[in-house]
């Protein structure tokens, strides 16, 4: 996965904004106001590219026994957020299924209210 396809795949999903809160390296995707994806974009220039994910915390653990590519958040709490190297052990499907983990998860989070204005 390069940094466009990135970019689009999560863009492609229901409700979902991109802003840079923390800096202007700091790609951050969010549905319904609350952040589901980021990562850094100098990164992906120097080949490096790893993506911050939300994650249900027993599922985590696996993934990070299981991948070498999957690591505790860096930067995040390491109970519910995973760092994902991309193009390491980690298949491109799971990449995938991971992003779209972390969008159900925080979807799923938000208000009725708010889930009903995004679908």
């Amino acid at each position: 996965m390069n940094v466009q396809q990135f970019y689009e795949y999560c863009l492609a999903k229901r409700g979902v904004t991109e802003h840079f809160p923390f800096d202007e390296n700091t790609l951050v995707f969010k549905v319904g106001g609350k952040m589901f994806a980021l990562s850094s974009l100098v990164k992906w220039e120097q080949g490096e590219a790893a993506i911050n994910l939300k994650c249900d915390p027993e599922r985590a653990l696996e993934l990070r026994a299981a991948y070498e590519g999957i690591n505790p958040g860096y930067h995040m709490s390491k109970v519910h957020w995973n760092t994902v190297t991309v193009n390491s052990d980690v298949p491109l499907s799971l990449l995938k299924e991971l992003i779209d983990h972390s969008y159900e998860l925080i979807f799923k989070s938000l208000t009725k209210k708010v889930q009903a204005e995004i679908t």
